[in-house]
C-alpha cells in the first residue's frame, strides 16, 4: 500500500505541473511544461486566482490611474496522450472572470464591475525528443535518471467569453489568439532542472473593439525557470519571463506601444493523501513598458483520476 501511496503522488506531480490559470496572454509562468507523465494520466483542477494592479488593459483603451481587482474561478482538465509514441499533454481550460476596475475617462472618474465566463483555451503539448510515451515504470525509471527533453506546444484561445461590443472592459477578448512554442527540459542535478523556453503568440483582429478595429502584432517571449524536486511530488519553481512586441493598430491609427515586459514569480506543489495536490503560485510585473502590470496570486486543488 505504501509503495502505491507513493506511486500515485509521483504521478499526480507530473500530470498536473502544467496548470497555471487565469494567466493574460503572453505573460504565462508554466514551470514543468514539458515534463512527462505516464500516458493515460487524467487529472482534473479547480483553482482560483487573484490579480490586482493595471490588469485587462493597455494602452488602446483611454483610461488613466487604473487599478483593478480581479477575481478568477479556473476548472481545467488534462490528459497525457502517446502521439506519434511521444510524450504530450492535452489541456482544457475555462475560467470565470469577476472583477471592478477604477479609473479616469480624460478628468472623469470611472467604474466598471464586470463578470462572466472567458474565453476557452486549449493547449497541446508534444515531446520531441527525450521523453518517448511511457508506461508508469518507464516513468519512475526517468524521473530516477532524468535526460534531456525538447518539446513543442500549441495553445489556441478561442473567442467564447463574454464580450458587449458596447461596453470598453469585456471579460472575453473577441478575437482568436495562438501561441507557437519551443521548450527544453536541463537536468543539472537528479533533482535540480533548468527549463528554457521561447514563443511568439499571434492575434486575430476584434473588428468590433469599441474605440475601432483592433490589430495587434506577434508578441514574443522567453522564459527561464529553475525547478527543485525536493521528494515525489514535491516541488518548487523560481520563474522568470521576458515578452516583447505587440504593437497595436485601433481605428486604423497605429499606437506606440511595444511592449518590453519582464515577469517574475514562483511556483509550489504539495501533494497529499496520494491522489491529491494543492498548487500556490505568485507573479509580479518586475518591468513593465506597455500592458497589463500585475500582481497575481493562485491557488488550485487537484486530484488525479486515473
Amino acid at each position: 500500500m505504501l509503495r502505491t501511496a507513493n506511486i500515485l503522488r509521483t504521478v499526480t506531480a507530473l500530470a498536473v505541473c502544467i496548470i497555471w490559470g487565469g494567466e493574460l496572454a503572453a505573460q504565462d509562468l508554466t514551470p514543468r511544461l514539458y515534463w512527462p507523465s505516464p500516458q493515460g494520466t487524467k487529472v482534473l483542477v479547480a483553482g482560483y486566482s487573484h490579480a490586482s494592479g493595471d490588469v485587462f488593459f493597455d494602452q488602446s483603451l483611454p483610461l488613466y490611474g487604473v487599478d483593478s481587482d480581479i477575481n478568477v474561478g479556473i476548472l481545467a482538465y488534462v490528459q497525457t496522450l502517446g502521439l506519434w509514441g511521444r510524450t504530450s499533454n492535452f489541456l482544457v481550460e475555462l475560467p470565470y472572470t469577476r472583477g471592478n476596475t477604477k479609473g479616469f475617462v480624460g478628468e472623469t472618474p470611472a467604474r466598471a464591475d464586470f463578470s462572466g465566463f472567458g474565453d476557452l483555451k486549449f493547449t497541446l503539448t508534444l515531446n520531441l525528443l527525450g521523453a518517448p510515451s511511457m508506461t508508469l515504470e518507464d516513468f519512475l525509471a526517468f524521473r530516477a535518471d532524468p535526460q534531456p527533453i525538447v518539446g513543442a506546444s500549441l495553445k489556441v484561445i478561442a473567442p467564447t467569453g463574454a464580450y458587449d461590443s458596447n461596453k470598453l472592459i469585456n471579460v472575453g477578448a473577441n478575437r482568436w489568439a495562438t501561441r507557437l512554442q519551443l521548450g527544453s527540459v536541463i537536468p543539472l542535478r537528479p533533482t535540480w532542472m533548468l527549463e528554457l523556453e521561447g514563443g511568439v503568440w499571434f492575434f486575430g483582429d476584434d473588428d468590433e473593439f469599441l474605440p475601432g478595429a483592433r490589430q495587434q502584432d506577434p508578441i514574443y517571449s522567453a522564459q527561464v525557470n529553475l525547478v527543485k524536486r525536493i521528494r515525489p511530488g514535491l516541488w518548487a519553481s523560481l520563474d522568470l519571463t521576458y515578452f516583447g512586441g505587440g504593437r497595436q493598430t485601433i481605428g486604423g491609427d497605429q499606437l506606440d506601444d511595444a511592449q518590453k515586459n519582464i515577469k517574475v514569480g514562483g511556483t509550489v506543489v504539495v501533494p497529499f493523501a496520494g491522489r491529491h495536490a494543492i498548487k500556490i503560485g505568485y507573479a509580479n510585473g518586475a518591468v513593465t513598458k506597455y500592458g497589463s502590470d500585475f500582481d497575481q496570486f493562485l491557488v488550485t486543488y487537484q486530484i488525479l483520476l486515473k
